[in-house]
Formats: C-alpha cells, structure tokens, sequence
C-alpha cells in the first residue's frame, strides 16, 4: 500500500466521522447518522470525479473505501459517548478531512492530465463539498459560507503543494508537509480567529 493510498482511506475514515458526529444532537437514528457519515466522506471526491468525467467513482471501483466509511461510523458509535463530550471533536475530524482531500484532490486531477490552475481549485473542491453537504443536510449554514479561513486554506494548501512539486520535492514528503501546512492553517486560523475581509467591507 503505498502512502496516498493510505491517506486516501484515512481521509474518507475521519470525514465519516465528522459525518455521523454532525447530527449528535439533531435526534436523528443511527440510519441517519450512518447516512449523513456516508454522505460527507463521499460527497466532495464523487462530485469531483463527476466533472472531471473519472469513473467508475472511487468508492464504486474500490470496496476499500466502504469499508474505511463503514470503519468511521462504528467508531463513532462504539465511542459516542466518548467522542460526543470532546467539544471540538467534530471541527478536528473536519480539519483532518479537508487537509487529507484537498492533496488526494490534486493528485487525481494531476493523474487525468489536467492543468494545474484546475488541479488546485479541483483540490479546493474535494475538500470542502462533503462538509457542505453534511451541513445542508443538517440544516446548518454550510462552513463554506461562514466567516472563516476555511476553503482559503485548502486552495493555499493545493498552491503550496504544486509549488513543492515544481521545485521536486520528495512526493511522500510533498503529501505529508501540505496535509500538514492545510491543518495547521486552519487550526491557528481559528484558535485566533482569524479571517478574510468580509463582502464589500
């Protein structure tokens, strides 16, 4: 197995945990929760796929991933009770997921032969359409829309990724270091609630 592989699966793992944990407190049952779990660890690299014309769609060609999303919601169920009093637990699944989908979203378009402009905003968007569904589904505004460093971060990871890979950068190493720069971005972006200018201020 090698590394994007694996960070692929651990991807899809953490985004269905974000998935099930995201209606904790909407009284919905475990089938909801298994859904919406399934939902958002598909959501964004099927959408993906779509316009980039790849099938069969990763999940479709690949039982693997079921089982990694099928892993995630027993986890969060087995440990609910554990993982429901972390209050940040829901954001930290999600910080994971966005760093591991965005890099796994540029390399596959990479892989299709698409430029790199789309590369990165393909990254962008693997990362971010899960949890905007996850959100729509719960009736929550969508994090897109918000006033946080979010997407931002995802695209400046995408950048940051393809900058190291022009200058030839180890790949393996290229794949942890802007996971890594995604998460980090994003968790100092919050601890100190940092943000973009808002529309038309």
């Amino acid at each position: 197995m090698d590394l994007q592989y694996a960070l692929e699966l651990i991807g899809v793992f953490v985004f269905a945990i974000s998935g099930a944990l995201a209606i904790q407190d909407k009284g919905h049952d475990w089938f909801g929760a298994g859904f919406t779990a399934f939902i958002t660890a598909i959501g964004g690299g099927s959408l993906r796929d779509m316009l980039l014309g790849a099938y069969p769609l990763v999940w479709i060609g690949d039982v693997a991933f079921l089982y990694a999303i099928f892993a995630g919601i027993i986890v969060t169920f087995v440990f609910f009770r554990f993982v429901s009093k972390l209050r940040k637990t829901l954001f930290l699944f999600d910080t994971l997921g966005i760093g591991f989908f965005t890099i796994l979203g540029v390399e596959k378009t990479l892989s299709l032969g698409f430029s790199l402009e789309v590369a990165a905003i393909m990254g962008m968007f693997s990362a971010v359409m899960g949890g905007v569904i996850r959100d729509t589904l719960t009736n929550e505004i969508p994090i897109l829309f918000r006033k946080e460093i979010y997407a931002s971060a995802c695209l400046a990871g995408a950048i940051f990724y393809l900058l190291c890979d022009k200058y030839g950068l180890d790949r393996n190493i290229n794949l942890l270091v802007s996971i890594s720069a995604i998460i980090t971005i994003r968790l100092v972006a919050v601890k100190y609630k940092l943000s973009l200018p808002t529309w038309g201020s």
